[in-house]
């Protein structure tokens, strides 16, 4: 504990911050061998970071993929030992040897380099490749013939290391410890005395290798020396060192050189056989020596990167014993046979698709085990996407975003990572991560039209859907998901969802209630969808919605007008000609379109071949000459039909006169009112005409007199006068129609023809010869001409017509 807290002690702190603001460094120095759990360092105090920002970062240690020997206390904010540190399985001869290793914090994302030192402790004392070695030499070795001995390996380094060698016993033997030039040590023995074989044949040696640490540690080997007869000249190399080098990649069998030793003797003295002397397994694996042609080559797989280079000692011995030795430096050469390795150190998968420019993404490690440019890497990513890779230091780099994201474009991202080295030919590596983009309320919903019309027929089923309306959301998820609202704005002051209703989730539009075409022909609706983001986006569209008629109404008789109290009769002369207008049935419908085209049918008459109506405008003429023996009273039944689905009818009775004098209708006048064939009540319409044609035209008398005083004696002649002409009242006019031809309809004015005898002046009948008579439709106002007015108090002596004009939208009544 005493000796672990010494160390502690001694260990120092070297903190190196690095402008850029993701990366800094700490050196520790450690002595291997600590106990597990050891502490190293308190990271978050070397690095003035808070506890809090190492939890919440996830900060954690990455090592590249090798062996984690540290490990890092998120709580505590300390580094500690995390497993056996050896410094010589770490770096073997390698001085310094250190430890490399990250940590990574993320959101935002920091890389801190650390840099633990590994201080060698003299752990390992020197061994000697053999235990023991058997040496045989000639009796006539001269004085000072040296012996290449095995050298001893210490993993140590520095004082730790292999200082000295000591031989027992030295009579015939002395140690030579040499050094080469690249530094390493050799130790050979050299003879000092003669050998004779005769006086001891085999000599015992101890070979004790030793180190300079405290303690000192030490290894021993045993030397067996079998003393041989004469063979006096031992095989010399040409050279001390031989020098080659040669590619990892070259092929088996490959001759990398030929070392070569002569041998002054003769016969078998003289040949010479080579051999490696106190090679390793590893290296056997690879190299080998042709023994009689001292050719060495390639019989194993060279790797640079397990060792840059190979040295071996080399032996050429005679068949007496005797030997010569020479070392062997074989450099291996780098080929770029290591492509770039690629590590995720950290991704963010999905990324809002909201996210600014250069949001850091992911951060990766590239790694390539060659060296010079066969190790120089370059990283570059897929083209046409919107990411760029950037590097944050050596071997790190990060892939940020380049331009803002649309997850309705692209959703999802297929990101390959190239990393391509400098060699000839280069090698590259890739990999792929597959980044999503998540969703942003960014889209409004949107309708398949900027308006909609729909059509509803009339006297529809309360709640039947009459529309669906749809709307799309180019958004995701809970963002996509839209409702439907109406919009309570009002038609005829009347709120819309009295008419409409809308389900939210389906868009279907639904009625309220039946709807009338005769009272509503067409109204707009508004509907607002909106998404379910927060905040919620929403988009307007106007419906209009047309309702269709049905023949739900039947025709409606607006003249002849029917009333159970009085009776309407139209005139005919009996000197009528064929065609002669007598009246016309006009009828309206309160649907539209072919539902509202009317026909006109005689369903019935007194006489079928007197009469014929007009099947499209109604109206009622004569179909023959009329007869004496046609009867006064005529009575005609006619059938109006729309052209509906099924279509629709009225029926209005028609009750005719056939007479040449007022007197002769008058007469039989009474009888229409019990014929209960016709109409009971002709005779009350014939005299409130009557009546009221009267006082219009009394009216129409008193306003000329008072604006024209010198007429005053006409006025009277017209105030004396007890004249019933039967007038249809104005009150059984209908309403104004617009004109429409052969419709049904009458034009805006008729005049009407009445037709005296000579003897009319005896009846109540009294008027100045031809005059005409203009009604307006108020009634308020008469014009009245005459065309001689020499004739002005004269009693008309001739058949005379008085022709009353009615000026009238809508049809009249004829008298003749």
């Amino acid at each position: 504990m005493s000796w672990t807290m010494k160390w502690q002690v001694r260990s120092f702190v070297f903190c190196l911050y690095i402008a850029e603001a993701v990366f800094a460094q700490v050196r520790y120095s450690i002595p291997e061998e600590m106990t597990k759990w050891s502490f190293v360092g308190n990271i978050a105090q070397d690095l003035g970071i808070d506890i809090k920002r190492l939890k919440t970062g996830k900060a954690r240690v990455f090592t590249g993929g090798s062996t984690e020997y540290i490990e890092l206390n998120v709580e505590k904010g300390t580094l500690a030992v995390k497993d056996r540190i050896d410094r010589e399985q770490i770096c073997r001869q390698t001085i310094p040897c250190s430890i490399d290793f990250q940590i990574v914090l993320e959101n935002p994302m920091e890389l801190f380099r650390i840099t633990i030192e590994i201080i060698d402790v003299n752990d390992n004392s020197p061994t000697f490749p053999k235990k023991e070695i058997r040496l045989e030499m000639s009796e006539l070795s001269v004085i000072g013939a040296r012996y290449l001995l095995d050298s001893a390996v210490d993993p140590d380094v520095g004082v730790n290391s292999l200082q000295s060698y000591v031989l027992e016993p030295s009579d015939h033997f002395i140690l030579k410890l040499h050094a080469r030039p690249d530094g390493s040590k050799y130790v050979e023995m050299m003879l000092q005395t003669a050998l004779d074989r005769e006086e001891k044949q085999e000599h015992n040696l101890i070979l004790t290798a030793k180190d300079g640490g405290d303690p000192q540690r030490s290894g021993t080997m045993k030397i067996h020396i079998i003393v041989l007869d004469a063979n006096d000249n031992a095989p010399v190399f040409s050279q001390a060192l031989y020098k080659a080098s040669v590619s990892e990649n070259a092929l088996k069998n490959t001759v990398i050189l030929t070392v070569s030793a002569s041998d002054a003797d003769e016969g078998t003295n003289g040949d010479v056989i080579y051999s490696f002397s106190h090679s390793t397994d590893s290296v056997s694996e690879l190299i080998a020596i042709d023994p009689h042609t001292g050719e060495i080559k390639v019989i194993g797989d060279l790797d640079y990167e397990t060792s840059k280079a190979y040295e071996i000692n080399i032996q050429a011995r005679d068949h007496g014993g005797l030997t010569d030795s020479s070392k062997l430096l074989i450099e291996i050469k780098d080929v770029n046979d290591n492509a770039p390795v690629i590590t995720l150190m950290s991704f963010s998968s999905p990324v809002p698709e909201d996210s600014p420019p250069g949001t850091a993404l992911a951060m990766l490690n590239v790694e390539d085990a060659d060296s010079g440019s066969n190790g120089k890497v370059r990283c570059s990513i897929s083209q046409n996407i919107p990411f760029e890779i950037k590097s944050s230091s050596l071997n790190f780099y990060s892939i940020v975003t380049e331009q803002v994201l649309d997850r309705e474009q692209i959703s999802e991202y297929n990101i390959t990572i190239t990393a391509r080295d400098e060699g000839a030919p280069p090698l590259s590596s890739s990999k792929t991560v597959t980044l999503r983009i998540s969703d942003v309320n960014d889209n409004a919903p949107v309708f398949e039209r900027k308006a909609y019309t729909t059509h509803v027929t009339e006297n529809n089923s309360p709640g039947v859907s009459i529309f669906l309306i749809k709307a799309s959301d180019a958004d995701w998820g809970h963002n996509a998901q839209v409702s439907y609202f109406l919009q309570d704005t009002k038609h005829n002051g009347v709120p819309v969802s009295s008419y409409i209703s809308v389900n939210s989730e389906s868009g279907s539009v639904h009625a309220v209630r039946a709807f009338d075409y005769e009272q509503t022909k067409q109204f707009e609706i508004h509907i607002r969808s909106q998404d379910g983001g927060s905040p919620p986006l929403s988009s307007n569209v106007t419906v209009s919605i047309c309702i269709e008629d049905q023949n739900d109404n039947s025709p409606q008789i607006l003249y002849p007008v029917q009333s159970g109290v009085s009776l309407v009769a139209e005139m005919v002369a009996r000197s009528a000609d064929v065609g002669y207008l007598v009246t016309k049935v006009v009828a309206v419908d309160a649907d539209s379109g072919q539902n509202a085209w009317l026909s006109y049918k005689l369903l019935k008459a007194t006489d079928r071949a007197l009469f014929e109506v007009g099947s499209q405008n109604g109206e009622i003429r004569t179909s023959r000459q009329v007869s004496d023996k046609d009867a006064v009273k005529q009575r005609l039944v006619v059938v109006v039909e729309d052209n509906g689905q099924p279509s629709r009818s009225a029926t209005v009775n028609v009750n005719v006169a056939v007479a040449d004098s007022f007197p002769e209708v008058l007469s039989e006048f009474s009888d229409f009112t019990h014929d209960k064939d016709y109409n009971d009540s002709l005779t009350f319409y014939l005299v409130l005409s009557l009546a009221v044609v009267s006082f219009l035209f009394i009216v129409s008398v008193i306003v000329l007199v008072s604006v024209k005083v010198y007429r005053w004696r006409q006025s009277r002649l017209f105030y004396k006068s007890n004249g019933n002409l039967p007038v249809i009242p104005s009150a059984y006019y209908p309403p104004r129609y617009a004109d429409v031809g052969a419709t049904g309809t009458l034009q805006h004015v008729y005049n009407y023809e009445v037709c005296m005898t000579t003897d009319s002046r005896k009846s109540d009948f009294k008027y100045v010869t031809p005059c005409t008579v203009n009604v307006d439709p108020s009634g308020m106002e008469t014009m009245q001409k005459e065309k001689n007015t020499k004739e002005d108090m004269d009693i008309c002596t001739e058949p005379t017509c008085c022709i009353f004009g009615f000026n009238y939208n809508h049809p009249s009544s004829h008298f003749q």
